[in-house]
């Protein structure tokens, strides 16, 4: 429960982060993309992640993984209707981190991992038997 509910405050899962020298420096995110082998991200203009490990997608929340939930939620859109901007980036104000995305992937990916070995341990429930 605690690795869930303090899931902000877990560590990074470490990833390679492949850096365009030119390319404007900014952590701030439009639309992320898995590449279709799913081992990177490619995070903006400027970042890449690499050695996604297959097992965080073991880990679903409906029909879909933590990360990519994450991935799909995390992005700038603007609502049709209303026309209002939903962005996610946190550039400026009381809570301003640039890196609170790229920080949360990494979280989201090492919650997903260690959910996965807590699952894996519990004894089986015998069901059926």
């Amino acid at each position: 429960m605690e690795l869930h509910i303090d899931y902000e405050k877990q560590p990074e899962y470490p990833l390679e982060q492949l850096e365009d020298p030119k390319a404007e420096v900014t952590f701030r995110v439009e639309r992320m993309k898995l590449s279709k082998d799913k081992t990177e991200l490619t995070y903006n203009d400027f970042l890449k992640l690499r050695g996604i490990p297959a097992a965080a997608f073991d880990y679903r929340l409906g029909n879909r993984s933590a990360l990519e939930w994450v991935i799909d939620q995390y992005r700038v859109s603007t609502d049709a209707r209303s026309g209002i901007v939903n962005d996610p980036n946190r550039l400026e104000g009381e809570n301003a981190d640039p890196r609170y995305i790229l920080k949360l992937i990494g979280q989201v990916i090492t919650v997903s991992l260690e959910t996965q070995k807590i699952v894996g341990a519990l004894p089986s429930l015998n069901l059926g038997e």
